[in-house]
């Protein structure tokens, strides 16, 4: 007997990746379907969202750029806290008491010094932009409903993710897109980009995915799990490895308007505390992801 999930933010990057995951008859988990739009600013629109009863939730719908929640903080508040608190209430309502992971992001642990690296979950969060704070509220809350109405509620804290169907105002789907363009003959050999010379966390939206449904399985409730591959790449070497693998040659020029604020040098997060409970490992290679990237962009640029 198959169990039901039901996902929020099935449309978006990682949404479309869990649909196709779960397609085959393979998963232990059916996807229930979403009846009609439905808008988590609304509770009205909840009502009657779930026909049947879900046996876990995974809360992935969200306001996810950071510029955007720096233009409109109340936005961004109202859609990813708020927003969550509709959730728990319609759920609450229809009478649910399944799992429920709140999805939320390495970027609440903020400003962490180079000496702290890898960040674990021990790392006290700092939140440094309205998103992050946003996340970090939503994940409190989740955690106190849980406490109050006895169900099992874990976090996640993914790091960077990059994988096909991303939208390229992400940086490794924006050089994979340019790249193709200068491929094709669209763009002059020159790539613009923001501040290379940092180092991020990266995952394939795959293995994240996994992660998700492991904690589903084995996550102790109550507990927050980074979702990280443990190993820091500069964002420089990706986009050269992306050149390489495509057999462009390019030059990079800075684009002023792509620098952001409040940026960390280096990122690095431990996936510790999530093996030990789940044995989830890394299983796809940077060289697979950017393989991948590139072959969709190309698809892609094609019918631009």
């Amino acid at each position: 007997m198959k169990k039901r999930l039901f996902v929020t933010g099935l449309s978006g990057f990682v949404g479309q990746h869990i649909q196709s995951r779960l397609e085959p008859d393979t998963s232990e988990w059916e996807l229930l379907p979403v009846p009609s739009r439905y808008d988590l600013g609304d509770p009205d629109s909840l009502e009657g969202l779930w026909p049947e009863m879900p046996d876990a939730v995974i809360h992935l719908a969200g306001q996810t750029f950071v510029p955007e929640a720096f233009r409109d903080p109340a936005r961004t508040l109202n859609i990813n806290l708020l927003g969550t608190l509709n959730l728990l209430q319609a759920l609450k309502a229809r009478g649910f008491s399944g799992t429920f992971l709140y999805v939320s992001s390495g970027d609440v642990y903020g400003q962490v010094s180079e000496a702290q690296l890898p960040i674990t979950e021990l790392q006290p969060p700092c939140p440094r932009n309205p998103y992050a704070v946003s996340k970090l509220s939503a994940e409190f809350l989740s955690l106190q409903w849980g406490l109050s109405e006895g169900w099992p509620v874990l976090v996640a804290r993914p790091f960077n993710h990059i994988g096909t169907g991303q939208k390229d105002s992400f940086v490794i789907a924006s050089a994979a897109r340019q790249i193709n363009r200068i491929k094709q003959g669209l763009q002059a050999p020159q790539l613009e980009v923001g501040d290379i010379d940092v180092t991020r966390d990266f995952l394939d939206v795959g293995d994240v995915i996994s992660a998700y449904l492991a904690l589903l399985e084995k996550g102790t409730p109550g507990q927050v799990y980074n979702i990280c591959s443990g190993r820091e790449q500069s964002i420089r070497s990706l986009i050269e490895q992306l050149g390489d693998l495509a057999q462009v040659n390019m030059q990079l020029i800075q684009d002023p308007a792509r620098l952001r604020r409040a940026d960390q040098r280096r990122v690095c997060g431990s996936h510790a505390r999530l093996a030990q409970a789940t044995g989830w490992t890394p299983e796809i290679t940077t060289q697979q992801s950017l393989r991948a990237i590139l072959s969709d962009w190309e698809k892609r640029v094609k019918e631009e």
